[in-house]
């Protein structure tokens, strides 16, 4: 008897927009299966689809991982800036701020 058809979302985002493709795919069917099997690269051209900037709900998981069912597999995007140099800079910016009181 054939295992149950799992039911997946897959996601990308830009700055501007989201996509949600929601699709049945068989069970064990791979993170990378899936967001193949979604067709969201056709949605979305510019994307640029990386092995390693993809996930479940929220977590990198390498493209092998199995999906189970319910699971929301994520493809992110590579940063516009470095968080680190974001916090140092906003820290900076709070200082000189603090000293002209």
């Amino acid at each position: 008897m054939a295992e149950e058809p799992i039911r997946v979302e897959v996601v990308a985002a830009l700055p501007e927009r989201q996509v949600v493709v929601s699709l049945e795919v068989p069970a064990g069917t791979t993170l990378a299966e899936a967001i193949e099997r979604s067709g969201i690269s056709s949605q979305l051209p510019d994307f640029g689809i990386d092995p390693g900037r993809m996930g479940i709900f929220g977590r990198i998981r390498p493209p092998e991982t199995p999906l189970r069912d319910g699971d929301r597999a994520e493809i992110y995007r590579s940063l516009t800036a470095d968080p680190k140099e974001v916090r140092r800079q906003l820290a900076e910016i709070e200082k000189t701020r603090r000293g002209r009181r």
